[in-house]
Protein backbone atom coordinates (compact mmCIF):
# COMPACT_ATOMS: atom_id res chain seq x y z
CA UNK A 1 0.00 0.00 0.00
CA UNK A 2 1.54 3.39 -1.10
CA UNK A 3 2.34 5.99 1.46
CA UNK A 4 0.05 8.43 2.21
CA UNK A 5 0.18 11.85 0.81
CA UNK A 6 1.42 14.51 3.47
CA UNK A 7 -1.47 17.76 3.62
CA UNK A 8 0.13 20.76 5.14
CA UNK A 9 -2.14 22.99 6.48
CA UNK A 10 -2.46 25.43 9.17
CA UNK A 11 -5.27 27.38 11.13
CA UNK A 12 -3.34 30.92 10.38
CA UNK A 13 -5.41 31.19 7.52
CA UNK A 14 -8.23 31.98 9.54
CA UNK A 15 -7.33 35.33 10.83
CA UNK A 16 -7.21 36.47 7.27
CA UNK A 17 -11.05 37.20 6.93
CA UNK A 18 -13.34 40.02 6.67
CA UNK A 19 -12.16 40.91 3.26
CA UNK A 20 -13.69 43.22 0.60
CA UNK A 21 -12.68 44.10 -2.84
CA UNK A 22 -13.74 46.51 -5.58
CA UNK A 23 -15.40 45.51 -8.65
CA UNK A 24 -16.28 47.56 -11.02
CA UNK A 25 -16.83 50.33 -8.42
CA UNK A 26 -18.79 48.32 -6.08
CA UNK A 27 -17.77 46.86 -3.07
CA UNK A 28 -18.37 43.09 -2.76
CA UNK A 29 -16.65 40.42 -0.57
CA UNK A 30 -13.65 38.66 -1.40
CA UNK A 31 -14.53 35.54 -3.29
CA UNK A 32 -11.19 34.22 -1.88
CA UNK A 33 -12.13 33.49 1.77
CA UNK A 34 -11.30 30.89 4.60
CA UNK A 35 -14.03 28.76 3.57
CA UNK A 36 -12.20 27.55 0.41
CA UNK A 37 -9.43 25.69 2.41
CA UNK A 38 -11.75 24.16 4.88
CA UNK A 39 -14.48 22.66 2.25
CA UNK A 40 -10.68 20.92 0.65
CA UNK A 41 -9.38 19.98 4.25
CA UNK A 42 -12.97 18.57 5.03
CA UNK A 43 -13.21 16.64 1.83
CA UNK A 44 -9.26 15.01 2.05
CA UNK A 45 -9.70 14.22 5.85
CA UNK A 46 -13.19 12.11 4.32
CA UNK A 47 -10.60 10.24 1.94
CA UNK A 48 -8.15 7.93 2.80
CA UNK A 49 -4.65 8.45 1.73
CA UNK A 50 -3.80 11.72 3.23
CA UNK A 51 -1.71 12.92 6.01
CA UNK A 52 -2.75 16.21 8.06
CA UNK A 53 0.90 18.02 9.45
CA UNK A 54 1.56 21.42 10.56
CA UNK A 55 3.64 23.45 8.97
CA UNK A 56 7.47 24.38 10.29
CA UNK A 57 8.79 27.89 10.84
CA UNK A 58 11.10 28.57 7.84
CA UNK A 59 11.60 32.35 9.28
CA UNK A 60 12.11 35.80 6.58
CA UNK A 61 15.05 34.49 4.83
CA UNK A 62 13.19 32.15 2.19
CA UNK A 63 10.38 35.43 1.57
CA UNK A 64 13.37 37.78 1.61
CA UNK A 65 15.52 35.45 -1.13
CA UNK A 66 12.39 36.49 -3.52
CA UNK A 67 10.87 39.92 -2.33
CA UNK A 68 11.97 43.36 -1.68
CA UNK A 69 12.40 43.94 2.04
CA UNK A 70 10.57 46.90 1.86
CA UNK A 71 7.53 45.41 0.55
CA UNK A 72 7.56 42.63 3.23
CA UNK A 73 7.50 45.21 5.62
CA UNK A 74 4.62 47.20 3.94
CA UNK A 75 2.86 43.55 4.72
CA UNK A 76 3.69 43.03 8.03
CA UNK A 77 3.07 46.72 9.32
CA UNK A 78 0.34 48.21 7.34
CA UNK A 79 -2.04 47.13 9.85
CA UNK A 80 -0.65 48.08 12.70
CA UNK A 81 0.09 51.60 11.56
CA UNK A 82 -2.80 52.71 10.36
CA UNK A 83 -4.20 51.88 13.94
CA UNK A 84 -1.70 54.10 15.76
CA UNK A 85 -2.33 56.58 13.34
CA UNK A 86 -6.05 56.62 13.42
CA UNK A 87 -6.18 55.92 9.70
CA UNK A 88 -8.45 52.90 10.44
CA UNK A 89 -10.45 51.51 13.87
CA UNK A 90 -10.01 47.68 12.90
CA UNK A 91 -13.08 47.49 11.55
CA UNK A 92 -12.51 47.53 7.65
CA UNK A 93 -9.85 46.21 5.83
CA UNK A 94 -6.84 48.15 4.57
CA UNK A 95 -7.35 49.29 0.56
CA UNK A 96 -5.41 51.86 -0.86
CA UNK A 97 -6.96 54.85 -2.60
CA UNK A 98 -4.04 56.09 -4.41
CA UNK A 99 -1.24 53.85 -6.42
CA UNK A 100 2.17 54.72 -7.68
CA UNK A 101 1.66 53.49 -11.04
CA UNK A 102 4.73 53.73 -13.43
CA UNK A 103 3.36 57.10 -15.20
CA UNK A 104 3.34 59.19 -12.17
CA UNK A 105 7.05 60.19 -11.79
CA UNK A 106 7.92 61.02 -15.31
CA UNK A 107 11.10 62.73 -15.41
CA UNK A 108 10.72 63.36 -11.84
CA UNK A 109 13.41 62.07 -9.51
CA UNK A 110 10.94 60.45 -6.35
CA UNK A 111 13.34 59.58 -3.06
CA UNK A 112 10.44 58.73 -0.68
CA UNK A 113 7.60 57.28 0.31
CA UNK A 114 5.17 58.32 3.18
CA UNK A 115 6.57 57.14 6.38
CA UNK A 116 3.54 55.24 7.74
CA UNK A 117 3.26 51.98 5.91
CA UNK A 118 -0.11 51.79 5.53
CA UNK A 119 0.64 54.72 3.38
CA UNK A 120 3.03 52.91 1.69
CA UNK A 121 0.54 49.76 0.04
CA UNK A 122 -0.71 52.28 -3.18
CA UNK A 123 3.17 51.68 -3.72
CA UNK A 124 2.98 47.88 -3.88
CA UNK A 125 -0.37 47.05 -5.06
CA UNK A 126 -1.81 46.80 -8.42
CA UNK A 127 -5.39 45.87 -7.74
CA UNK A 128 -8.15 47.00 -5.20
CA UNK A 129 -8.63 43.09 -4.47
CA UNK A 130 -5.66 42.52 -2.07
CA UNK A 131 -6.54 43.98 1.16
CA UNK A 132 -4.59 44.04 4.52
CA UNK A 133 -6.57 43.25 7.87
CA UNK A 134 -5.36 42.21 11.07
CA UNK A 135 -4.29 38.34 10.12
CA UNK A 136 -3.05 38.99 6.67
CA UNK A 137 0.60 39.16 7.81
CA UNK A 138 0.44 35.67 9.92
CA UNK A 139 -1.46 33.86 7.34
CA UNK A 140 0.82 34.99 4.51
CA UNK A 141 4.19 34.03 6.41
CA UNK A 142 2.07 30.13 7.19
CA UNK A 143 0.88 30.00 3.45
CA UNK A 144 4.94 30.39 2.96
CA UNK A 145 5.54 27.99 5.62
CA UNK A 146 3.04 25.58 4.64
CA UNK A 147 4.37 25.60 0.77
CA UNK A 148 8.46 24.83 1.65
CA UNK A 149 7.18 22.12 4.59
CA UNK A 150 5.64 20.79 1.82
CA UNK A 151 8.67 20.68 -0.45
CA UNK A 152 10.84 19.36 2.13
CA UNK A 153 8.67 15.94 2.87
CA UNK A 154 8.89 15.59 -0.89
CA UNK A 155 13.13 16.56 -0.89
CA UNK A 156 13.01 13.65 1.53
CA UNK A 157 11.61 11.06 -0.21
CA UNK A 158 7.19 11.42 -0.70
CA UNK A 159 6.29 11.39 -4.14
CA UNK A 160 3.81 14.15 -3.21
CA UNK A 161 2.57 16.85 -0.76
CA UNK A 162 0.10 19.13 -1.40
CA UNK A 163 0.62 22.55 0.68
CA UNK A 164 -3.03 23.68 1.15
CA UNK A 165 -1.41 27.79 1.19
CA UNK A 166 -4.01 30.68 1.75
CA UNK A 167 -3.40 33.34 0.45
CA UNK A 168 -2.77 32.34 -2.64
CA UNK A 169 1.14 33.58 -4.26
CA UNK A 170 1.26 33.62 -8.04
CA UNK A 171 0.16 37.16 -8.39
CA UNK A 172 2.89 38.35 -6.12
CA UNK A 173 6.15 39.68 -7.62
CA UNK A 174 9.48 41.12 -6.01
CA UNK A 175 8.04 43.81 -4.99
CA UNK A 176 4.53 43.93 -6.21
CA UNK A 177 0.92 42.46 -4.32
CA UNK A 178 -2.01 42.16 -5.67
CA UNK A 179 -4.92 39.17 -6.79
CA UNK A 180 -5.16 38.56 -3.55
CA UNK A 181 -2.02 37.14 -3.06
CA UNK A 182 1.15 38.61 -0.37
CA UNK A 183 4.22 36.22 -0.76
CA UNK A 184 4.49 33.88 -3.93
CA UNK A 185 4.40 30.50 -2.21
CA UNK A 186 5.45 29.16 -5.47
CA UNK A 187 8.21 30.71 -6.25
CA UNK A 188 9.85 31.12 -2.84
CA UNK A 189 9.79 26.71 -2.93
CA UNK A 190 11.37 26.97 -6.57
CA UNK A 191 14.32 29.50 -4.78
CA UNK A 192 14.59 27.18 -1.88
CA UNK A 193 14.99 24.35 -4.07
CA UNK A 194 17.81 26.20 -5.96
CA UNK A 195 19.45 27.58 -3.29
CA UNK A 196 18.72 25.22 -0.13
CA UNK A 197 18.16 21.64 -2.25
CA UNK A 198 20.96 22.07 -4.35
CA UNK A 199 18.89 21.70 -7.52
CA UNK A 200 20.28 23.61 -10.80
CA UNK A 201 16.70 23.31 -12.63
CA UNK A 202 13.33 24.07 -11.18
CA UNK A 203 10.56 23.91 -13.32
CA UNK A 204 7.13 25.18 -12.14
CA UNK A 205 3.76 24.36 -13.86
CA UNK A 206 0.70 27.07 -13.35
CA UNK A 207 -2.67 25.89 -13.91
CA UNK A 208 -4.73 28.65 -12.43
CA UNK A 209 -7.44 30.17 -14.42
CA UNK A 210 -5.35 33.63 -13.92
CA UNK A 211 -1.65 33.90 -15.40
CA UNK A 212 0.50 34.38 -12.40
CA UNK A 213 2.14 37.22 -13.44
CA UNK A 214 4.17 37.78 -10.25
CA UNK A 215 5.72 34.37 -10.68
CA UNK A 216 6.38 34.79 -14.34
CA UNK A 217 8.10 38.55 -13.22
CA UNK A 218 10.52 36.85 -10.78
CA UNK A 219 11.79 34.40 -13.32
CA UNK A 220 11.83 36.36 -16.51
CA UNK A 221 15.46 36.66 -16.97
CA UNK A 222 16.55 33.62 -14.82
CA UNK A 223 17.86 30.15 -17.04
CA UNK A 224 17.53 27.88 -13.93
CA UNK A 225 13.83 28.43 -13.57
CA UNK A 226 10.81 26.80 -16.09
CA UNK A 227 7.72 28.69 -15.75
CA UNK A 228 4.82 27.54 -17.76
CA UNK A 229 1.04 28.89 -17.40
CA UNK A 230 -1.97 27.42 -18.81
CA UNK A 231 -4.88 30.20 -17.98
CA UNK A 232 -7.57 32.26 -19.92
CA UNK A 233 -6.56 34.20 -22.15
CA UNK A 234 -5.63 38.01 -20.80
CA UNK A 235 -7.19 39.65 -23.91
CA UNK A 236 -10.63 38.71 -21.64
CA UNK A 237 -9.34 37.67 -18.16
CA UNK A 238 -7.33 39.73 -15.23
CA UNK A 239 -4.56 40.11 -14.73
CA UNK A 240 -5.13 41.57 -18.77
CA UNK A 241 -1.88 42.79 -18.79
CA UNK A 242 0.39 39.67 -18.84
CA UNK A 243 0.03 35.65 -19.83
CA UNK A 244 0.33 36.38 -23.91
CA UNK A 245 1.93 33.29 -25.63
CA UNK A 246 4.23 35.73 -26.95
CA UNK A 247 6.09 36.33 -23.75
CA UNK A 248 9.03 34.16 -23.77
CA UNK A 249 11.03 35.44 -21.29
CA UNK A 250 14.52 37.49 -21.93
CA UNK A 251 18.27 37.12 -21.21
CA UNK A 252 19.32 33.58 -19.98
CA UNK A 253 15.38 33.25 -19.19
CA UNK A 254 14.92 33.26 -23.47
CA UNK A 255 12.19 30.25 -23.89
CA UNK A 256 12.36 30.10 -20.09
CA UNK A 257 8.75 31.07 -20.02
CA UNK A 258 5.68 29.73 -21.90
CA UNK A 259 1.82 30.86 -21.72
CA UNK A 260 -1.27 29.13 -23.10
CA UNK A 261 -4.22 30.98 -23.31
CA UNK A 262 -7.59 29.50 -23.48
CA UNK A 263 -10.23 30.50 -25.00
CA UNK A 264 -14.20 30.84 -22.81
CA UNK A 265 -15.55 27.62 -22.47
CA UNK A 266 -12.28 25.61 -22.98
CA UNK A 267 -13.14 21.55 -22.10
CA UNK A 268 -10.74 19.01 -21.44
CA UNK A 269 -9.75 18.09 -24.61
CA UNK A 270 -8.54 21.14 -25.09
CA UNK A 271 -6.89 21.65 -22.07
CA UNK A 272 -5.03 18.91 -22.25
CA UNK A 273 -3.48 19.33 -25.67
CA UNK A 274 -2.09 22.78 -24.20
CA UNK A 275 -1.01 20.45 -21.23
CA UNK A 276 0.85 17.88 -23.04
CA UNK A 277 3.04 20.67 -25.06
CA UNK A 278 3.65 21.99 -21.40
CA UNK A 279 4.50 18.79 -20.20
CA UNK A 280 6.66 17.86 -23.04
CA UNK A 281 8.36 21.26 -22.30
CA UNK A 282 8.94 19.72 -18.72
CA UNK A 283 10.76 16.84 -19.88
CA UNK A 284 12.78 18.86 -22.28
CA UNK A 285 14.33 20.88 -19.79
CA UNK A 286 15.01 18.06 -17.32
CA UNK A 287 14.90 19.63 -14.11
CA UNK A 288 16.38 17.78 -10.95
CA UNK A 289 13.90 18.95 -8.90
CA UNK A 290 10.01 17.94 -7.74
CA UNK A 291 7.90 19.50 -10.04
CA UNK A 292 6.31 22.49 -8.35
CA UNK A 293 2.62 22.84 -9.49
CA UNK A 294 0.79 26.10 -8.71
CA UNK A 295 -3.12 24.34 -8.13
CA UNK A 296 -6.08 26.32 -9.58
CA UNK A 297 -9.65 24.98 -9.63
CA UNK A 298 -11.04 28.18 -10.78
CA UNK A 299 -10.92 25.99 -14.15
CA UNK A 300 -13.78 24.36 -13.07
CA UNK A 301 -17.32 25.27 -15.11
CA UNK A 302 -19.07 26.84 -12.53
CA UNK A 303 -16.22 28.90 -10.92
CA UNK A 304 -18.09 32.56 -10.13
CA UNK A 305 -14.90 34.35 -11.90
CA UNK A 306 -13.82 32.25 -14.24
CA UNK A 307 -14.96 31.22 -17.74
CA UNK A 308 -13.25 27.93 -18.57
CA UNK A 309 -15.40 24.27 -18.82
CA UNK A 310 -13.66 21.64 -16.73
CA UNK A 311 -15.42 18.89 -14.66
CA UNK A 312 -14.68 17.21 -11.51
CA UNK A 313 -14.08 14.29 -13.22
CA UNK A 314 -11.44 16.41 -15.37
CA UNK A 315 -9.30 17.04 -12.74
CA UNK A 316 -8.29 13.50 -12.32
CA UNK A 317 -7.40 13.34 -15.63
CA UNK A 318 -5.29 16.29 -15.54
CA UNK A 319 -3.43 14.97 -12.38
CA UNK A 320 -3.03 11.60 -14.22
CA UNK A 321 -1.13 13.46 -17.16
CA UNK A 322 0.79 15.46 -14.46
CA UNK A 323 1.75 12.16 -13.00
CA UNK A 324 3.06 10.35 -16.22
CA UNK A 325 5.92 12.69 -16.37
CA UNK A 326 7.56 10.19 -13.32
CA UNK A 327 8.16 12.92 -11.55
CA UNK A 328 7.56 13.99 -8.07
CA UNK A 329 5.35 17.07 -7.06
CA UNK A 330 4.90 19.90 -4.73
CA UNK A 331 1.44 20.80 -5.50
CA UNK A 332 0.37 23.92 -3.92
CA UNK A 333 -3.01 25.40 -3.51
CA UNK A 334 -3.74 29.06 -5.76
CA UNK A 335 -7.38 29.99 -6.80
CA UNK A 336 -10.98 28.18 -7.07
CA UNK A 337 -13.76 30.16 -5.77
CA UNK A 338 -16.96 27.64 -6.46
CA UNK A 339 -16.66 26.51 -2.53
CA UNK A 340 -19.13 23.85 -3.18
CA UNK A 341 -16.91 21.76 -5.47
CA UNK A 342 -13.59 22.87 -4.00
CA UNK A 343 -13.36 20.14 -1.56
CA UNK A 344 -14.37 17.65 -4.51
CA UNK A 345 -11.88 18.83 -7.07
CA UNK A 346 -9.03 19.23 -5.09
CA UNK A 347 -9.53 15.45 -4.45
CA UNK A 348 -9.99 14.63 -8.31
CA UNK A 349 -6.34 16.29 -8.83
CA UNK A 350 -4.29 14.87 -6.05
CA UNK A 351 -6.09 11.52 -6.40
CA UNK A 352 -5.32 11.60 -10.05
CA UNK A 353 -1.75 12.26 -9.42
CA UNK A 354 -1.21 9.68 -6.79
CA UNK A 355 -2.54 6.65 -9.01
CA UNK A 356 -5.18 5.87 -7.36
Amino acid sequence: MSSPVPVIRSDAHLAHRGLVELAAGREIPCWESPERVTVIEDALRAAPGFAFEAPTEHGRGPILAVHDADMVEVVEHAWTDALAAGAADGSRPLIPDTYLIGAYPGAMQLGELPAGRHLQLGAYLFDTATPIVAGTWGAARAAVDVALTAAERVVAGAALAYGLCRPPGHHAARGMLGGYCYFNNAAIVAEWLRREGGAQRVAILDIDYHHGNGTQQLFWERGDVLYLSLHADPARAYPYFSGYASEVGAGEGHGRTRNWPLSARTGLDGYATSLAEALRDVEAFAPDAPLIISAGFDTFEHDPIGDLALRTDDYAEIGRLIASLGASAIVLQEGGYAVDALGANALALLTGMRGS
